[in-house]
């Protein structure tokens, strides 16, 4: 009887090399198949986070662009109005109009700066508008894959 069992112990007849390989070359195409999906899934995320940032990047060169021309226009506006302005003083005649003439600027200049910050803030937001709508709408897309899987 123990002769018996140490033939079973050490017999190789139910050890299948072929059995063993089939599943090996399963777990190995398992593990492949996986990493290239996993590297597909990286690549398109790196592609899309390169085109956000592209975005992201023409549209923050397009609100620099926007709100220097706003500010060039708010300067030449104050400037021509600065020159009329003392053209009007050449001509005073008295120290009564010199004050009227110089309140009147002094009001319209603060008035029309008033105006020209409240048109920079509105612009401004605008620019941060749409330089965070790329950036959001990614992460509401990520965000959504994260929900689905």
């Amino acid at each position: 009887m123990a002769n018996i069992k140490m033939d079973d112990v050490f017999s190789m007849s139910s050890f299948d090399p072929s059995k063993f390989t089939e599943s090996f070359r399963d777990f190995a195409e398992k593990g492949a198949q996986q990493s290239r999906e996993a590297y597909a899934k990286m690549k398109s995320a790196g592609e899309e986070a390169s085109k956000t940032l592209e975005v992201t990047v023409q549209t923050a060169q397009a609100g620099a662009v926007e709100i220097g021309h706003k500010a060039i226009d708010a300067l030449r506006t104050n400037a021509e109005n600065s020159l009329t302005h003392m053209e009007a003083l050449l001509a005073v005649k008295s120290v009564a109009e010199l004050v009227e003439l110089q309140t009147t600027f002094l009001r319209k200049q603060v008035e029309l700066t008033i105006e020209q910050a409240k048109t920079m803030q509105e612009t401004s937001k605008q620019v941060a508008e749409k330089l965070a709508k790329p950036s959001k709408e990614a992460a509401e897309k990520v965000m959504a894959s994260f929900k689905a899987a």
